[in-house]
């Protein structure tokens, strides 16, 4: 399965114009991790875009996706690393790849163009979208416009003292 496990602003951006994602630590509490550890777990494959790796490789070592496959989408070859591997070819040639060599879960984490890339075909199977108490006004959106109508069937919901509401949907479309 595809996961999307992801948190937005309450106007639905995923991070500022410049790509700041400091929002998102005014929900930190100690010990709640939303349910990520858990998640976590149960992935084999890591795709993430190549300014969401940058991002990740400034936060410093060691890199988060480690033990994982973890694929980086790129438009510009690249020679791979031990972490990850560069990919440019096509996105959902890729995923029923994935999905034939293994029944890990592929844990699609960002960002915009990474996400939809994924989206637009109709490729993720479970979101999880926590939604932060915070209104940014402007930003990187988490669905941009360009894909088809995909009816989404809620799963659960969550509400958290910090005030960040979690949404578990599943894509029935498949």
């Amino acid at each position: 399965m595809v996961f999307l496990f992801i948190a937005q602003s309450l106007d639905g951006y995923i991070a500022t114009p410049d790509g700041d994602i400091a929002f998102l630590s005014q929900v930190e509490q100690p010990g709640e991790d939303y349910g990520y550890a858990e998640f976590f777990q149960s992935v084999g494959t890591v795709i993430i875009g190549r300014k969401t790796y940058e991002k990740v490789l400034g936060f410093g070592e060691p890199f988060p996706y480690r033990g994982k496959t973890c694929y980086v989408l790129t438009r510009t070859p690249r020679e791979n690393t031990a972490d990850v591997t560069f990919y440019t070819g096509d996105v959902p040639t890729l995923i029923r790849r994935l999905k034939n060599e293994s029944a890990e879960h592929i844990f699609v984490d960002g960002g915009g163009e990474a996400i939809f890339a994924v989206m637009a075909h109709g490729l993720v199977d479970r979101y999880m979208v926590s939604v932060v108490p915070t209104l940014l006004g402007d930003g990187i959106p988490l669905f941009r416009p360009g894909f088809s109508t995909q009816k989404l069937r809620l799963l659960r919901a969550t509400t958290f003292p910090s005030g960040l509401v979690q949404l578990w949907y599943a894509n029935d479309k498949k």
